[in-house]
């Protein structure tokens, strides 16, 4: 299914994505103004992807004084966003991609047998994407432990 392959020096895909408050996200309002994290998790709630969150969260205010902007998008609902941040007190942005269309784009749709069946799974994996709009730093299959201040580390070495 991990048809599309981005790789670093490629243009980011723009779009738009509802955010927890369902107010619509649109990407190329930051070209030129921000650089962007953009991390794509399974599901809310759970520990890996809490874990992630949470430590993007506590890294917020340094990301933030090195002008970047972290974004997270799965397939979740909007309400189901709202309430994953509102319970763990997140202050990154939540995109919602209920058909997986940006997912897709991105290429981070895999396929996983669970319980002997066939899943499309939203892999986890992080893009960096410089103020120009230009892919930095492209990551497929990342952990989630200490993955935030490995990305924040990746920041600080942008030009």
């Amino acid at each position: 299914m991990q048809s599309v392959q981005l790789t670093i020096g490629m243009e980011a895909p723009h779009f738009e994505l509802p955010d927890a408050d369902m107010r619509t996200f649109v990407l190329a309002a930051l070209q030129n103004k921000k650089n962007v994290v953009l991390y794509f998790y399974p599901k809310d709630g759970t520990p890996g992807c809490t874990l992630e969150a949470t430590e993007f969260t506590e890294l917020d205010d340094a990301f933030a004084k090195l002008d970047t902007v972290v974004i997270g998008i799965s397939r979740d609902d909007c309400l189901s966003h709202a309430s994953f941040r509102d319970k763990h007190g997140l202050s990154v942005l939540l995109l919602s991609d209920p058909d997986a269309r940006v997912c897709k784009r991105y290429g981070v749709m895999i396929e996983k047998e669970v319980d002997g069946h066939k899943k499309h799974i939203v892999q986890r994996s992080t893009f960096i994407i410089d103020k120009r709009g230009k892919l930095c730093h492209v990551m497929y299959g990342v952990h989630a432990h200490g993955h935030a201040q490995e990305i924040f580390n990746l920041i600080k070495g942008l030009k």
